[in-house]
């Protein structure tokens, strides 16, 4: 069958970016180079045995059946017995080290690919999508273990065992050699034209599995809609199109597999039948001796199946070169927030400062903040207010540096976000974590118990310290109750938690960490009324003390904080009380009518 492995066209590389990943891989598999040398050894001893069998089939009919030499013979015959178990052994060692050469590097990089997409900033998260990054560490590294599991050394092998094939066959007899090697080239270009072909077909075969899929979701996900306007039969007829193409698209890989193999099950008999009659006509006239020519009969198959493997396996090393030329650009991405070489130690507590901050999402044509500039005190708290897209959410996140600032227009000046007078971009990200906590509007939870998803926030504290967070806001009592108390798993995702329970969870990581500054994306915002209090009750607890900086979506979130900023299309409009911007009676004063009368009546 033809490789199911191909690439298009701004996939492919060329033979200098080819040649460089495949060097970067085996310097990334220093773990396993002594295996890998190993595996190479031992492909070329496999190599060697292949052509053994035939050298010593020779031997015995020229020196032990010609000769009537029983002792020759016999030994001939012992030396093939052992050259066959020695093939067999060395076939099930090669194997063991070249998967446990091959497994040991995926597993390396698959930690590496991890930990440093851990250590990305936000902004890289906003480039590329969590589908490609999981495609590239499940799909990508899946399609490299066909190439590093065997595809590779098989490559070699193939290679390796077509060229030794070739000189034992001129130092066996030149002329036979020429007999066999006349279909040579036409192979050689058959297997060029397979190879594309075959690439072209893969990629037409992928294109209608994957619209194929398409029309069948669309149809199952979308029959309401189908079946209330009666439209069942348009779309099966266009699920019978798409069916159709990829039918057509499977039978054209079909035909490419056709002609190809039966081209060289053709090359093969018509080379053995060319090289027994030449050969014998040749043993005729005492040019060639008859195990000459049984030799060559066996050798042809080694010169025809390398042949054959090389244009299969071709596909297979651009296809798994690509992959692995994705995955390093994930290692090579430099955060966009990185660590400082020699950091500034950061104070327990201070002021932020947000001077003249500007910010552009990647791609985006205007920026979301423009010359921001504001100061939260030390124990204040921040209401952050404005439309849907205003830039409110951006601004919290640059004060806990989740982004740096980006350079204002053509002024080319930088702003700076500072702690207690510290630049935060010359602060170690393990002591502004420490300072500055982000609680997100939805708690997530992973798979495992309370306590563990809790002790994520600090890794080193003791089961007393979680309880005593938890106490802090008063929402022990809550998860004691659980049959399990904090050992309860909370499944994936948190599915056995509520809303309320996840946020209280959020909520705890926070008072673990004991920050100066809680940055608040409305954590009550997604909750249903009755699991509203117990949470607001916490975030109250939680909030006591510390510099409070909330994107709020509600005006009585907003009533309680000490100042409210105003942010309208990137910059800060407004600066105030509550009382005082509503006797402005500017953009927050018509904010707040707005959710005055949005609240229900009863």
């Amino acid at each position: 069958m033809w490789s199911q492995s191909a690439v298009s066209e701004d996939e492919r590389l060329d033979r200098a970016e080819t040649l460089g990943v495949l060097r970067r891989a085996y310097s990334v598999a220093a773990a396993q180079r002594r295996l890998i040398l190993v595996a190479l050894g031992l492909v070329v001893l496999s190599t060697l045995i292949t052509l053994a069998g035939p050298t010593l089939l020779r031997y015995a009919i020229d020196h032990g059946i010609k000769d009537r030499n029983g002792r020759t013979l016999n030994i001939v015959v012992i030396a093939y017995v052992v050259v066959v178990l020695a093939g067999y052994v060395v076939g099930r060692l090669q194997f063991l080290a070249i998967n446990r050469a091959g497994e040991g590097f995926l597993r390396d990089l698959r930690v590496l690919v991890f930990d440093r997409l851990q250590r990305q900033s936000m902004a890289f998260f906003d480039r590329e999508k969590a589908g490609v990054l999981v495609s590239r560490m499940t799909a990508d590294i899946e399609s490299m273990g066909e190439l590093i599991q065997w595809g590779l050394l098989q490559f070699i092998s193939a290679f390796l065992l077509l060229c030794l094939s070739v000189i034992l066959l001129f130092v066996m007899s030149w002329q036979l050699a020429l007999v066999a090697l006349v279909v040579l080239p036409i192979l050689l270009v058959a297997s060029v034209r397979f190879q594309r072909q075959s690439n072209a077909a893969y990629l037409g075969v992928r294109e209608k599995v994957g619209n194929n899929l398409s029309t069948l979701q669309e149809g199952i996900t979308g029959v309401r809609v189908i079946q209330a306007y009666g439209q069942e039969a348009s779309y099966s007829e266009k699920f019978r199109r798409s069916n159709r193409a990829l039918f057509d698209s499977h039978m054209y890989s079909v035909k490419v597999s056709t002609w190809y193999f039966g081209l060289v099950e053709f090359a093969g008999i018509a080379a053995t039948g060319a090289i027994i009659g030449v050969g014998g006509w040749l043993v005729h006239r005492g040019d060639v001796s008859l195990g000459t020519v049984t030799a060559f009969v066996l050798l042809l198959a080694n010169l025809f199946d390398p042949v054959q493997q090389l244009s299969q396996l071709y596909n297979t090393v651009q296809s798994s070169t690509a992959a692995l030329h994705k995955l390093f650009a994930i290692i090579d991405a430099r955060p966009d927030v990185d660590e400082v070489a020699r950091p500034t130690s950061l104070p327990r507590r201070g002021e932020i400062e947000v001077r003249e901050v500007t910010f552009a999402y990647q791609g985006s044509d205007r920026p979301a903040l423009e010359s921001v500039s504001i100061t939260v005190g030390d124990g204040e708290r921040l209401a952050l207010v404005g439309p849907t897209g205003a830039g409110k959410s951006t601004l919290a996140k640059l004060m806990a540096r989740l982004y740096d600032p980006t350079r204002s227009g053509d002024s080319g000046i930088t702003g700076s976000v500072r702690f207690g007078g510290v630049d935060l971009r010359n602060a170690s990200m393990k002591e502004l974590r420490e300072r500055i906590v982000v609680v997100p509007q939805e708690g997530f939870c992973f798979s495992g118990t309370i306590r563990e998803n809790i002790r994520i926030a600090r890794s080193s504290a003791t089961d007393a310290e979680v309880e005593a967070a938890l106490t802090s806001i008063g929402a022990l009592d809550r998860f004691e109750q659980f049959p399990e108390g904090l050992e309860t798993d909370v499944r994936e995702r948190g599915s056995r938690l509520s809303a309320g329970e996840r946020q209280l969870v959020a909520l705890a990581r926070a008072a673990l960490v004991d920050p100066a500054v809680l940055v608040l994306d409305e954590a009550t915002s997604n909750l249903d009324p009755g699991t509203e209090a117990v949470v607001e009750h916490a975030l109250e607890r939680l909030m006591a003390g510390r510099t409070v900086v909330v994107v709020a979506h509600r005006l009585s979130t907003v009533r309680r904080a000490d100042r409210i900023a105003v942010v309208d299309q990137g910059r800060l409009v407004e600066l105030g009380t509550h009382d005082e911007l509503v006797e402005v009676g500017g953009r927050y004063a018509a904010l707040a009518d707005a959710w005055e009368r949005s609240q229900p009546t009863i």
